[in-house]
């Protein structure tokens, strides 16, 4: 018998009486299959919580991506009316002096910029001799030609430029009427 108000150990599992507990397997079963269902619980969130991590990681790639070009579309924009006037320049060289080393220069700049312009995805829409088209072309004008089919460019007055897949600025055109 305990002494001192000790109470008299038992082997686990058993009632004080000595008799097994009923149930203790059922019981067993039961908090395991309530582990396993917090654990299928747990990796489902941490499943759900890395696609949603990688949804935002792409998004965020786009939004990125987006920027850039957006950025870059817009010093392109601002870079074109020097490029005109660069053309406009070479094109006003008097004869007598278009091999000057000065002219030669120029002409060298203005081919390192085109040059780089072309590496960064800016291409020249070409134009005169090539069908209409509204994606690429703005008419100004219709002109009579004999050279050239009713709906035909036969003139660019202003040149348009595609910056990738998309055009920054449309061509000014006279169209074969």
């Amino acid at each position: 018998a305990p002494q001192g108000g000790e109470a008299k150990e038992e082997p686990a599992g058993e009632e004080p009486s000595g008799e097994k507990k009923k149930g203790f397997g059922k019981w067993k079963k039961d908090k395991k299959d309530k582990k396993d269902e917090k654990i299928e619980e747990l990796t489902d969130r941490v499943k759900r919580q890395m696609a949603e991590f990688e949804n935002f990681r792409k998004r965020t790639e786009k939004e990125k991506s987006s920027m850039y070009e957006m950025g870059a579309r817009s010093v392109i924009e601002k870079i074109l009316p020097i490029i005109d006037n660069f053309e406009r320049g070479l094109d006003t060289v008097p004869e007598d002096e278009a091999d000057s080393p000065f002219t030669e220069g120029m002409r060298k700049i203005y081919k390192q910029l085109m040059t780089e312009l072309e590496n960064m995805g800016v291409k020249p829409i070409e134009c005169v001799g090539k069908e209409f088209d509204p994606n690429f072309h703005n008419a100004v004008m219709q002109v009579e030609s004999e050279e050239y089919e009713s709906g035909i460019v036969a003139q660019e007055m202003l040149k348009g430029y595609t910056y990738r897949d998309s055009v920054v600025r449309h061509s000014m055109v006279a169209v074969v009427s």
